[in-house]
């Protein structure tokens, strides 16, 4: 005789599949987007040509965007969105944009300008010296 699965544990497993898959591709919305990947102190992001004027680079990697927002200017937040921890995908209008949900930051200081987005982004350390621009 062999035991079958019954109705009960196909439904507990399936269930407990798709919940575990959900999280995973959602995060959790209690994070302050400051995981930080692989931050290392002193790494160069970029030159200060690679940041467009009004605009800004996303570096997924390091989960950081660096932004100009006037010329000569140069900012950078955690690259991760405060509403659901997904990445921002662009920088373009004057604001730093999350593909989730709709969330939009501002380029000059993290600010939320577009909800859902609960926080600001958090600042990052950056230092430019000359046409290098490094993590502190």
């Amino acid at each position: 005789m062999t035991n079958r699965p019954t109705r009960r544990t196909i439904l507990i497993a399936t269930g407990a599949t798709g919940a575990a898959a959900l999280v995973a591709g959602c995060g959790d919305s209690g994070g302050d987007g400051g995981s930080a990947a692989s931050l290392t102190p002193g790494q160069q992001l970029a030159t200060t040509t690679d940041i467009p004027v009004g605009g800004g680079k996303i570096f997924a990697d390091e989960e950081v965007v660096v932004t100009q927002p006037k010329a000569g200017e140069f900012k950078a937040f955690s690259a991760i969105c405060t509403h659901q921890q997904c990445t921002v995908s662009t920088v373009e209008d004057g604001t730093i944009n999350c593909p989730c949900h709709g969330s939009k930051y501002h380029i000059a200081d993290g600010s939320v300008a577009h909800p859902p987005a609960p926080r600001p982004l958090p600042e990052k350390k950056i230092t430019v010296d000359g046409n290098s621009i490094r993590l502190a």
